[in-house]
């Protein structure tokens, strides 16, 4: 029996063991990972993907491209889908730092939770994998959306990113402080928190009274949380009137699509998974 084997291309130094182990369980026979990997010393390692296998083969072959910076990543994975040609491709999912099925989990839940067209969201921290992701996925659904960072330069240039790659610009707003966060969520209907871990960002007495805030969801899973009066393990859990998700609430959504991407990956040779079939398939799973 042919051996199904996933390709991690990382553009971290380190391969991620997140994605390693989360590659198993996704069904991989063999995970083997790549750290330093970029759009320009890719070439070797995609070649010997693609012509390794016959043709009824290649479907067990497959490449994951990860790292912590999006627009890297991005640029990896157009420089391998580029590097098919014919026959010769394998498929290849993009989940740059858990971003496509972190916010894909966490925005399916908001949406099965209430409709999201219409609605003003804001993305805090905003300029990372998953805040990128998010607001593409917001986005999707109708919301307009405005993604918050410390630097004002950071997030005109990550607005600018996500039009490049989604044909929309989310409204860049400079938010340095829980203050200023707090400022920034005014009138918003949705709070998607996207921050680093341990990085609080917005205390809970700058939304639980606010009378326009409905939809809530934290990514941050290790204390201290980033959405103050939210529980890790909360999943569409009413407080103070409105609808709050936990990171550990969407975690389990999260990994199941996350192995079931993987899993999908070895159905043909031509799986191509990025934020628009990763988001669609979320919502079947919520």
């Amino acid at each position: 029996m042919t051996q199904k084997l996933l390709f991690l291309l990382d553009t971290d130094p380190m391969p991620s063991v997140f994605d390693t182990v989360v590659g198993y369980d996704g069904g991989a026979d063999h995970v083997i990972g790549y750290g330093g990997v970029t759009s320009e010393n890719f070439g070797g390692l995609v070649d010997g993907t693609i012509y390794t296998r016959g043709p009824k083969e290649k479907q067990f072959t497959a490449i994951f491209v990860g790292g912590g910076d999006m627009v890297a990543s991005e640029a990896l994975f157009k420089a391998v889908k580029k590097r098919f040609f014919s026959n010769f491709r394998v498929s290849v999912m993009l989940d740059s730092n858990g971003s496509n099925t972190t916010a894909a989990a966490g925005v399916a839940l908001l949406a099965k939770a209430r409709p999201l067209a219409g609605k003003k969201a804001v993305v805090l921290a905003g300029t990372g994998p998953v805040g990128m992701r998010a607001a593409a996925m917001l986005h999707i659904e109708g919301a307009e959306v405005a993604i918050t960072s410390r630097s004002k330069q950071r997030a005109e240039a990550t607005s600018k990113a996500i039009d490049e790659r989604f044909g929309f610009a989310p409204t860049p707003i400079e938010a340095p402080s829980n203050q200023a966060r707090a400022a920034a969520v005014k009138g918003a209907q949705i709070v998607f928190a996207a921050g680093a871990i341990g990085i609080p960002l917005l205390d809970e007495k700058d939304w639980q009274n606010d009378p326009t805030i409905e939809l809530i969801a934290d990514c941050n899973a290790q204390p201290p949380l980033g959405i103050g009066g939210i529980e890790a393990i909360d999943k569409a859990k009413e407080r103070h009137g409105k609808i709050v998700i936990g990171a550990l609430g969407l975690g389990g959504l999260k990994l199941k699509l996350h192995r079931a991407c993987v899993g999908q990956l070895f159905e043909s040779a031509d799986q191509v998974l990025d934020a628009e079939n990763i988001y669609a398939q979320a919502k079947n799973l919520a």
